[in-house]
């Protein structure tokens, strides 16, 4: 299978495309210095297979390589960046304390 991860700004959400088809979606909101990922989703035949992982990871390097300090709202990009350790420092200190996020 293969699999895309495409910025899709019109709509303003990373999307994951999955032998063509779309399998998911992070919604976010960009300010002038930070993107704030508030809802992802993954349907329901894609789900357990990986793709929220690969989705949510290439979403955030993107922000990072386009210069967006990140805020995890939604649980599924928290629990990644609480998990992938190396993304903590992308999220603002002042987020970080306030989701409990390392320091």
């Amino acid at each position: 299978m293969s699999t895309e991860v495409r910025n899709n700004t019109a709509l303003e959400r990373f999307e994951i495309h999955v032998d063509g088809a779309l399998a998911g979606y992070a919604e976010y909101q960009d300010t002038a210095s930070e993107r704030a990922f508030v809802h992802t989703e993954i349907y329901p035949q894609h789900e357990h297979l990986g793709y929220g992982r690969t989705l949510v990871g290439a979403a955030l390097d993107a922000s990072r390589d386009e210069g967006f300090g990140i805020l995890p709202l939604c649980p599924m990009v928290k629990h990644y960046v609480e998990t992938h350790n190396q993304y903590v420092a992308s999220v603002p200190q002042w987020a970080r304390e306030r989701l409990g996020l390392p320091q």
